[in-house]
Order: C-alpha cells, then structure tokens, then sequence
C-alpha cells in the first residue's frame, strides 16, 4: 500500500505542477511590459507583484514537478494561491475563486506530506542512509 501513496503523491505533484505553468508561463511575457500592467493585491507594487507570482506559478511548480525542494517549494505556491483566493477575488462568487482554492489545498497537502519516494527528493535522500 505504500507504493499507491507514493504513486498517488507523484500523481498529485505533476498534475498540479502541469496546471500551475499554464497559468504562469502566459505571465512572462508581462515582463516585457513597459510600464507593468499587473494587479497589486497586497501593496507591493505591480513589477513586484509580477516577479513573485511567476516564481510562485512557473519556478515552484516546476521545482515541485520534479521533486527538488519540494515543501520549499510548496510555500509560495500556496502564499499565491492564498491571496487569489482571500484577497485578489474576495467578492467573487465561489464558482469563480473556487480554482485558486483547489490549488491551494493541493499544495498545502503537498506541503505537509513532502514530494514522496518518486522524486529528486526522496533519491536524494535514499542516497544520503
């Protein structure tokens, strides 16, 4: 049965790593904007906004995808997710904030459960015993 929970964890981090990139690789190209045109949810400023939502959404997916730093990984991810959810769409209704949410929980339990045996993580740690 173990094998299934590291098969279901491998599962679970390429799937939601794959859907994350289609939402943050589009993003890069608002890089080349002059001036940045992207939303400032918390006070941060536009370009900051920008530069730590693509990490969050192609550098951390991309990390999570492959197993490498996987909690780390995860935390950002979720921060993101977090302010989509609670903040960016706060009066919207449930049916439009509902995907930031299912992110959210997705990397939350990634998080808490780390990449799994199936990783650069879990090789990287088998080598080290």
């Amino acid at each position: 049965m173990k094998n299934f929970f590291n098969y279901g964890l491998l599962i679970l981090r390429v799937g939601i790593g794959s859907l994350m990139l289609t939402h943050g690789i589009p993003k890069i190209s608002k890089l080349a904007e002059s001036p940045i045109k992207f939303p400032d949810p918390i006070g941060l400023g536009a370009s900051t906004s920008l530069i730590l939502t693509i990490i969050a959404e192609v550098l951390a997916p991309i990390l999570i995808i492959i197993g490498l730093k996987t909690k780390l990984a995860s935390i950002p991810a979720a921060i993101t997710m977090f302010v989509a959810f609670f903040i960016v769409h706060a009066s919207d209704p449930i049916g439009k904030k509902e995907k930031a949410l299912l992110y959210l929980i997705c990397f939350i339990v990634i998080f808490l459960t780390g990449a799994g045996k199936y990783s650069l993580d879990g090789l990287l740690t088998k080598n080290k015993h």
